[in-house]
């Protein structure tokens, strides 16, 4: 028997069945139609917002980054209750720009088209330049057009982010530029009558070291300090970057969000010209989503039980281990149609032809039957926009948000 993660606390049970959102998955899949199903469950989401708000310094804004779940009825409802959404293509800008004026939307990305510059600049969004070249492409364009183009700056800094799943410093990067090369191009822009808009400083994701995080930022806050003297003036926004991780796997504990609010209450410098922010995308939505699997068939095989269920990696590829796991480990999940008295030791895969479609090995469960629903936890980031569901031609996922 191999250990999961824990079900995110907000999920509660009754007469054994899990309730998400107050609702029983068989309910939730009726009204869908189907299964495999996503249910993202808005109360969560707000309540990480909540809880961010209560225990940042008030200045601090609150970005979305939509990169980690899009779905249009969950952007919606989250786009009121943050200050700014972060796009990473002209897909996601264009979802950006229905639910947000165009002046609270940055857009970050290495390899950015000169269609995509141009639709940024028109629309008044602010470009992320990863690049000096990028930041004369967009100077041209804006000339062009005759449009002053909104243009912050994307350093690649010389940290990293400790303990981080995805570290983004500290190292030779296709994101951003070194800070030597951010002054003279802040003079380009001026020159090429750009809008400097301030730096984007992003260090690592997925942490839950709380002091990790707090010495990023502070190093991040020093580094934008060095970087304003040498520029001559003070960065409009930093931008901080993001980082905090959630607890997917045995022994993770979430991130100590007081820990990291005190510390930023007392190094976070109180300026009128420049404004702060941090991005999150996967610490908002991530618990907030479960993935709703129905078993298709029950099997033994040299005395190893296997579920088979309608799922699988084409939706949720990062619950299978495929998605930058070195090792793989079982998210959370559970028998969501009953929790029976006994148990047995299963492997929980998918319905495509291929051994890496595992989503749960050798875990402990109640006993389950055809039919029964598998749910998967922590499904609300990275989940059917990171999976690629055009392998072996399955239906696609349903999605419902609850708000």
């Amino acid at each position: 028997m191999k250990p999961m993660g824990a079900v995110p606390a907000d999920y509660r049970w009754d007469g054994g069945k899990l309730l998400i959102g107050g609702q029983t998955a068989e309910a939730l899949i009726a009204r869908a139609g189907d299964t495999p199903l996503f249910v993202y469950d808005m109360a969560i989401v707000r309540d990480r917002i909540a809880r961010f708000r209560d225990a940042m310094p008030a200045e601090l804004a609150l970005h979305y980054a939509i990169k980690a779940n899009p779905h249009p009825d969950l952007l919606a409802a989250t786009a009121p209750l943050v200050d700014g959404l972060d796009v990473a293509s002209a897909g996601e800008m264009a979802m950006a720009l229905a639910v947000m004026a165009p002046e609270r939307i940055s857009f970050a990305g290495p390899g950015k088209r000169d269609d995509e510059l141009e639709a940024a600049i028109r629309a008044g969004v602010t470009l992320n330049l990863e690049s000096p070249a990028e930041g004369r492409r967009a100077l041209v364009i804006g000339k062009r057009l005759g449009v002053r183009p909104q243009l912050a700056i994307r350093v690649n800094p010389d940290f990293e982010l400790r303990g981080s799943g995805m570290r983004m410093g500290g190292r030779a990067s296709p994101f951003g530029m070194d800070a030597a090369e951010v002054a003279p191009l802040v003079a380009e822009i001026d020159a090429g009558a750009g809008d400097w808009r301030g730096l984007h400083i992003f260090a690592g994701s997925q942490a839950l070291d709380a002091g990790a995080i707090v010495e990023t930022q502070a190093q991040t806050l020093a580094l934008a300090r060095r970087l304003a003297e040498a520029v001559g003036r003070p960065a409009p926004l930093v931008n901080l970057g993001g980082g905090f991780g959630i607890p997917y796997f045995p022994g993770e504990q979430p991130v100590d969000l007081a820990a990291v609010g005190a510390a930023l209450k007392d190094t976070l410098p109180s300026s009128p010209r420049t404004a702060f922010a941090i991005e999150l995308g996967r610490w908002l939505v991530g618990e907030a989503g479960v993935y709703l699997t129905r078993i298709l068939d029950k099997k033994v095989s040299n005395g190893e039980t296997f579920l088979i269920t309608d799922g699988g990696l084409h939706h949720q590829l990062a619950a299978s281990g495929n998605f930058g796991t070195v090792v793989r480990r079982n998210y959370p999940l559970a028998l969501a149609s009953g929790m029976g008295d006994e148990t047995e030791v299963v492997n929980v895969v998918g319905c495509l032809c291929t051994p890496l479609d595992r989503l749960g090995d050798r875990v402990e469960l109640p006993r389950a039957e055809v039919n029964d629903v598998i749910a998967i936890f922590m499904a609300g980031a990275y989940g059917v926009t990171a999976s690629p569901s055009a392998f072996l031609g399955h239906v696609p996922a349903r999605e419902r948000v609850l708000d």
